[in-house]
């Protein structure tokens, strides 16, 4: 456990620090509000310690800018008798518990220890709300898939990288989100980022955030997504579309554990899980010197390949099973199933574009289907003639067709598809 004790006091700051100590708990001091507020920036705390008054900025202030900025960790406040009142606002803002001086460092030693337990409490039952509700499901009946479950299941509760590789569409990032569910962190954000969807003059500050001043623009400070992700899983879509230059600097932030924004020299102290993912062949990469070696084996602690969904046929029918659930809850359907002609036909289908493709094809046919059931009149695959070619029927299941062909050709991107249409989405 990391405690900060922020008090303009040494003397309570040093017998605090070295009570706890004969507990193995490691102590942190500051001597004012504006130091601990640095500290907190920099670095990950299980618990503060706070004293409400202290030169500079004192509990009240330090309180209101830890809300801000959403920095969350349960605060002990210690008060003079006649600062009743600060603590009580003090509360209010989100303190855990306090005390008044003077106090039995035993005392404070039992309220620290609670505190500690009740964050790891909170952070239990976030994590189990989030496994059980909404949680990720990675299932399959191939026999190459399961082999790759066992390995992400043995690979999750462990601080190792992982990178995994697959073709477009395969669900990586699905079974990054398994692996982030699975781990000790799963109470702690989950962020992604696609490198290949983000500009590369924007991508640095977007991973590493910046300070008020470091560009033109720059109006305020802005943490970064490794800041966002504190605690929890950063998950590195596409990485192999990872400028050299910004390859630098993430080997230095998984070798440091900490990043630098924009316009400072200081570092900041973070916890975060690396899983990156990508469709290229990074081994080719590193020998044409695209990609950084050194990079390439940080990432490349456990590596779990995703085949792609034609060299995973049996899978079809669970998957699509999984779709209808989802776009049944989307869509306000009741859609059973899909016909077995149309299944069929479904699994003999290659999927070029794999999961991704398969979520497109049976979102269309939701929009088409008039009963029950998903029949193969729904489903306009390529290299197959659609029954539904012809612009025949009443004006609202022509609409519906041309709808559904937009979303098909835009690989189900609504915003597209309505401005192809000029309807509204």
């Amino acid at each position: 456990m990391r405690v900060l004790i922020a008090d303009d006091e040494k003397a309570i700051r040093e017998s605090i620090a070295e009570y706890l100590a004969l507990d193995a708990v490691e102590v942190e001091t500051s001597e004012n509000g504006l130091s601990a507020l640095r500290m907190l920036t920099e670095e990950l705390f299980d618990v503060l310690v706070l004293d409400l008054k202290m030169p500079g900025a004192g509990g009240i202030e330090v309180l209101k800018q830890l809300k801000s900025e959403n920095i969350q960790l349960p605060v002990i406040i210690i008060s003079a008798f006649g600062d009743v009142s600060d603590a009580v606002e003090a509360m209010k803002l989100g303190a855990e518990d306090y005390l008044v001086k003077p106090f039995a460092a035993e005392e404070l030693r039992l309220k620290i220890m609670k505190a500690g337990e009740t964050r790891k409490l909170r952070q239990e039952i976030q994590r189990l709300r989030k496994v059980n509700d909404g949680g990720v499901n990675f299932e399959s009946a191939s026999s190459s898939v399961k082999k790759i479950i066992s390995l992400a299941k043995k690979a999750a509760p462990t601080l190792s990288n992982v990178l995994i590789t697959g073709e477009s569409g395969t669900g990586k990032e699905v079974l990054a989100k398994f692996l982030h569910r699975n781990s000790d962190r799963a109470g702690s954000p989950f962020v992604a980022v696609n490198i290949g969807s983000v500009p590369g003059t924007l991508l640095e500050s977007e991973l590493f955030g910046y300070e008020k001043g470091a560009f033109t623009g720059a109006d305020r400070m802005k943490t970064g997504l490794f800041e966002a992700a504190a605690g929890g899983t950063l998950f590195l879509d596409e990485i192999g579309d990872m400028p050299p230059a910004l390859q630098v600097k993430l080997l230095r932030a998984i070798q440091d554990r900490a990043v630098q924004r924009l316009g400072s020299v200081r570092q900041i102290k973070l916890d975060v899980r690396i899983i990156a993912a990508t469709n290229r062949p990074l081994e080719d990469n590193v020998k044409s010197g695209e990609f950084r070696e050194d990079l390439y084996y940080r990432l490349n602690v456990v590596r779990l390949h995703l085949p792609p969904l034609r060299e995973r046929r049996e899978d079809i029918p669970m998957l699509c099973g999984t779709i209808i659930n989802t776009m049944n809850r989307k869509m306000g359907r009741g859609i059973k199933g899909i016909s077995s002609e149309a299944m069929e036909v479904l699994k003999a289908y290659n999927f070029p574009g794999n999961i991704r493709e398969l979520e497109n094809l049976i979102e269309r046919a939701f929009i088409l289907a008039d009963g029950e059931e998903l029949a193969l009149k729904d489903f306009a695959l390529p290299g197959r003639p659609s029954a539904r070619r012809t612009r025949t029927g009443t004006l609202r299941e022509i609409e519906r067709e041309a709808i559904a062909e937009s979303l098909a050709r835009w690989e189900g991107r609504r915003i597209k598809a309505a401005e192809e249409l000029g309807i509204d989405r």
